[in-house]
């Protein structure tokens, strides 16, 4: 084995998402490799503020227990941690003994011991608010500062991790590391630094990998290896079909990113400006070139809420009339909704919100239609009505039923019947969430606001939790 070969940590990324789905051939291909770890985050704001304010996964269980089953056993034979970053979609603590959980049940299957470190992420308000006072919190653009109320106002807050509580539980033993909220790059980050990988090169390799496959010429053939060296990183498919080019490589920096050269992650600043990714093997992509500017410790504040409740109708409208005049006949249909409501519910009414989404027309963007753009065959057009309670809305959705399943272009038509096709046809759709918190906290370091608490699974099945894991 080369000097080279030695100093280079490689770590599988099986795919862009704890529960997507693995392959035992991709795994077995990773370690054949020579890998140290596998690593793979579990979530994601992506899907909106409901899994957080909630705390619960986007993810079912089975298929989180379907990639945990392969992922443990491969790992526990070849003698590697397997690393999951912001468990059950949010990282809220609850998402986290959810996985755990969940791990733990695979482990008694599969008859293999595991320890397990769970760092918790999750922020108290009354921390916060000692932060706010220290003047240690700001916020992220396009928000303004927060206040208590905005704490207050959260149920749920977590505070997005680097990698050293990752770092630190594979030090003190850990085979299976679960995080709360992380950053995407962090979980991938933590065995690479922690074996003395180079930094810049880390946190870039880590960004280009932490989606598994979309850095690769066909994302649907799996995740990738990580090689991380001293000055450089190698990109490779773990299919051997597949293919790793400085275009899908390089590209994956654009991704979800605001800057096409630099990306801010927790105690500072990757830059690769100076970037050169070269093709080294028909598969392989080398980077060489990044740079690692260090900064102050912040980590992310999310928060979010539920708040009011919505209820849905739906239906289908092929009256050719409707449909070359849908601008005017949304507009028409609105206020007629909205002047029901009002004038059936009175000061009940409150504060509430109508609108309407015409699928086939601009349902998806909401933006309006040049007028020269010729009808369509048929569009669905969506009711949503928001009030405080779900009983409000579910009662003004049936006093606007008559008009929104019948009214017509002109009110000198006869009424039409458009298509439906629930019955009932309001549908309760539950509340609606919105995220609060866009802001970042000065720390310390990356183990102020994270706690660790460990459980240990024998290979007979039983479990003890541990305040530190035994020397």
């Amino acid at each position: 084995m080369s000097e080279l070969e030695r100093t280079v940590t490689k770590v599988i990324v099986p795919s862009g998402m704890l529960g997507a789905g693995v392959k035992r051939e991709h795994i077995a291909y990773g370690l054949a490799q020579g890998a140290h770890a596998i690593a793979v985050d579990a979530g994601s704001t992506d899907s909106g503020p409901s899994y957080l304010a909630r705390g619960v996964s986007k993810m079912n269980r089975e298929s989180i227990k379907q990639d945990l089953l392969v992922l443990l056993q491969m790992a526990n034979e070849a003698g590697i941690p397997v690393l999951v970053g912001t468990c059950g979609t949010c990282g809220a603590d609850s998402s986290v003994d959810w996985t755990r959980d969940i791990a733990i049940e695979a482990a008694r299957e599969l008859g293999i011991g595991l320890r397990i470190a769970c760092l918790y992420s999750e922020q108290p308000a009354a921390v916060l608010k000692r932060k706010l006072a220290q003047g240690k919190i700001r916020p992220l653009a396009p928000l303004g500062q927060a206040t208590d109320e905005l704490f207050d106002a959260c149920d749920h807050i977590v505070a997005l991790m680097g990698p050293e509580p990752y770092i630190d539980a594979v030090q003190r033993g850990a085979n299976l590391v679960l995080g709360g909220r992380t950053t995407d790059t962090a979980v991938l980050s933590a065995v690479p630094l922690m074996r003395g990988a180079g930094v810049a090169q880390t946190w870039h390799a880590s960004k280009i990998a932490e989606c598994g496959g979309q850095c690769t010429t066909n994302l649907r053939r799996g995740g990738v290896l990580m090689h991380v060296g001293a000055n450089h990183f190698d990109m490779e498919p773990l299919d051997p079909g597949n293919r790793c080019t400085p275009e899908s490589v390089s590209a994956h920096l654009l991704y979800e990113n605001s800057d096409p050269f630099l990306l801010v992650e927790p105690g500072g600043i990757l830059d690769a400006k100076e970037a050169v990714y070269t093709q080294v093997e028909p598969r392989i992509t080398r980077v060489v070139g990044s740079i690692w500017r260090p900064m102050p410790y912040t980590m992310k504040l999310e928060g979010a809420r539920g708040g009011d409740y919505q209820t849905i109708m739906l239906i289908g409208i092929e009256d050719p009339e409707v449909l070359a005049n849908l601008d005017e006949f949304h507009d028409r249909m609105h206020k007629t909704l909205v002047d029901r409501i009002a004038a059936t519910f009175g000061d009940e009414a409150g504060d509430f919100e109508v609108s309407l989404r015409l699928y086939g027309w601009n349902g998806t963007s909401g933006q309006p239609v040049p007028a020269d753009t010729p009808p369509p065959r048929d569009v669905g057009v969506l009711f949503v009505v928001t009030a405080r309670t779900q009983d409000l809305a579910d009662r003004m959705a049936r006093s606007c039923n008559p008009y929104f399943f019948h009214m017509p272009i002109r009110f000198d038509m006869e009424l039409p019947s458009y298509a439906f096709p629930f019955t009932p046809a309001e549908i309760p759709r539950g509340r609606v969430y919105e995220f609060m918190l866009n802001h970042v906290v000065e720390t310390e370091d990356g183990f102020e606001l994270v706690r660790t608490d460990w459980v240990d699974v024998s290979s007979t099945g039983t479990v003890e939790h541990l305040e530190t894991p035994n020397a």
